[in-house]
């Protein structure tokens, strides 16, 4: 992947926001009903000074050199180890400058939490939400950097659209300090 807009992403304002909505692109060509996928984020005018090769392997022309992230994806994570075990794990070396992650999920609305039974273990809450009528199938895709920025876009498999895409570093909180965790 390189950090130009493909065609149909919105044009965004920050390196991290191109970045989230360039992984968001990335994820949505894939299809629905993939594995979470983890990527580290490299400052674009570094990779190409110092990696120079990979820079050309990832199409990275001179142009896109200052200013920008580049997203390298990791290898797959371990299936069957939960998410947040998983990113306790993690530690990045000194030139990474982020990390996101792309994750799908079911979610409620707010006002379906009332009718939530009380007491359920995960597996029983899981099931509960993906037997629910009014859930909703989403692709998360949330990006940190070390400095402590952050950016989430989040697209409903029902609006499968890149104008359809919501974004903001607000959206997913908890998964967002997860990942900033990874950089203690």
């Amino acid at each position: 992947m390189s950090n130009t807009p493909e065609e149909g992403t919105p044009l965004a304002a920050t390196p991290l926001t191109r970045a989230v909505l360039e992984i968001d692109s990335y994820a949505a060509g894939l299809g629905w009903d993939q594995p979470a996928r983890l990527f580290a984020l490299v400052d674009t005018a570094h990779l190409r000074a110092h990696e120079p090769g990979l820079a050309d392997q990832l199409g990275l022309g001179d142009e896109e050199a200052s200013g920008g992230l580049t997203p390298i994806e990791q290898d797959e994570l371990p299936p069957g180890t939960p998410l947040d075990e998983f990113l306790a794990t993690i530690a990045w070396p000194e030139v990474i400058s982020g990390c996101a992650l792309t994750v799908e999920r079911l979610m409620l609305p707010p006002s379906a939490e009332a009718a939530m039974p009380k007491g359920l273990d995960d597996a029983a809450l899981a099931s509960w939400v993906a037997r629910h009528p009014e859930r909703q199938e989403v692709r998360m895709t949330v990006a940190v950097l070390r400095d402590g920025a952050r950016e989430s876009a989040v697209r409903l498999r029902e609006k499968d659209s890149p104008t359809e895409v919501l974004t903001g570093p607000e959206l997913v909180p908890s998964l967002a300090d997860a990942l900033s965790a990874t950089f203690d």
